[in-house]
């Protein structure tokens, strides 16, 4: 396998864990793309694990983590526009506001909404 085939498969590896939820592999596998390839989007992509991290740490209660990590998703994401690497980063940035509306109300973060998650389309 080239290395161009090797990064996108990792990119997709990771689109198809954290479709199924599986926020830590997610991460594991773009975390691979980010650090072991160069990368024209690096900062794309170090968005993505960010943001799959993020609900890592909801999801183990981690709010001041999970909060941090959104934030710094959504900085990483603003270079972008259009649909980059087939998702919609208007809609992306819109479901990144929502899940941040959705932290901020939050007492317990095992009340968190996932189905406010962005669906990376």
């Amino acid at each position: 396998m080239n290395e161009e085939d090797k990064k996108e498969e990792l990119f997709i590896e990771g689109l198809k864990q954290y479709k199924a939820m599986d926020y830590f592999e997610a991460h594991e596998a773009w975390e691979d793309l980010w650090s072991d390839y160069y990368l024209e989007d690096k900062k794309f992509v170090q968005g993505l694990i960010q943001l799959a991290v993020s609900f890592v740490h909801i999801g183990n209660g981690n709010m001041i983590g999970a909060k941090s990590l959104l934030r710094k998703c959504k900085e990483k994401f603003l270079d972008f526009s259009g649909v980059h690497r087939g998702i919609q980063m208007k809609k992306l940035m819109n479901q990144i506001e929502m899940v941040r509306l959705s932290y901020d109300g939050l007492e317990n973060p095992k009340d968190f909404d996932w189905d406010v998650v962005p669906t990376l389309e």
